[in-house]
């Protein structure tokens, strides 16, 4: 599996492109041709690629996408300021409350899918962990490598910060085991990184380190942990196979929350993105189709 990092270098075109057709805001019905979509740091270069496909199938039509983690994706929402969150977590109920009371009532889509992979340097000789073990390692039960079979050295946590999804995400389901009673917080040491890029460069320099992030991020620099729901079970590595399947125990879905009902330009793109060509770029960006696509 490689990484698409090309993409990324056409966000600013992109944006420019959206700027001369139409600008980069919108007010109700004043500007229907131009589409804003804000949100989730794992998403930006998958949003682009179906831009970009969109739009030279949509002559006039303008869709400008931007990054800053799921949390901002959902605040500017809220706040009227886009027409689309880009989320790698569910919206908590606060935040669909919050929504409503200002009028909007978030409409969830699914996507695509996406494994959360588990990566360390390539020398490390460690090459499967458990969720548990996961969980002491991120919360600070566990520091050294000699305590999961590999060298004596200090474990050195990467982890995406406070308001990505996928932080929250990982949070959720791997230190806390989906159990919303379970307050497991990460540990102080963990280094908290402004992107997934950011996790998959330190990874693969820092022979100690361990991080995660979605598999569309993977490449050879790095070596991916295969991940077990419990000892008694066998430890899996994110594929579109396993994570379609549900064998592999870090996966999620990626998710679009318009105002309502998606119309217009927002219900064109939606439409494209749920295609069939629209998931065969999801497939070729390293992410998961959704099912049957």
């Amino acid at each position: 599996m490689t990484m698409h990092r090309s993409l990324a270098t056409t966000a600013a075109a992109l944006l420019l492109l959206a700027i001369t057709l139409g600008g980069c805001s919108r007010k109700g019905k004043d500007s229907p041709s131009v589409l804003q979509i804000k949100g989730s740091d794992t998403m930006v270069n998958l949003t682009q690629a179906w831009a970009e496909e969109f739009m030279k199938r949509t002559p006039g039509s303008s869709i400008a996408v931007t990054g800053g983690g799921s949390g901002t994706g959902i605040s500017s929402l809220i706040s009227n300021t886009c027409d689309i969150a880009q989320v790698s977590r569910e919206m908590k109920d606060a935040e669909i409350q919050l929504a409503r009371g200002k009028g909007i009532e978030p409409k969830k889509i699914v996507v695509a899918l996406d494994g959360l992979a588990v990566v360390i340097h390539p020398s490390n000789p460690v090459t499967s962990l458990t969720l548990d073990q996961l969980a002491d390692i991120y919360t600070g039960k566990v520091t050294n490598w000699s305590q999961l079979g590999g060298t004596d050295a200090k474990i050195v946590l990467l982890s995406r910060e406070v308001n990505s999804g996928t932080h929250v995400y990982f949070k959720e389901h791997v230190l806390r085991h989906g159990d919303a009673a379970n307050k497991a917080e990460f540990a102080p040491e963990a280094l908290l990184l402004p992107s997934s890029q950011a996790i998959a460069d330190e990874a693969s320099q820092n022979t100690n380190a361990i991080g995660y992030y979605g598999m569309g991020y993977i490449s050879p620099k790095v070596k991916v942990v295969h991940v077990a729901k419990s000892p008694a079970e066998p430890a899996v590595a994110p594929s579109i196979e396993t994570v379609q399947n549900g064998s592999y125990p870090i996966s999620r879905p990626l998710i679009m929350y318009t105002k309502g009902d998606a119309a217009g330009l927002a219900k064109s793109f939606i439409d494209f993105i749920e295609s069939a060509d629209g998931q065969e770029i999801v497939r070729r960006l390293d992410f998961v189709p959704i099912s049957g696509k």
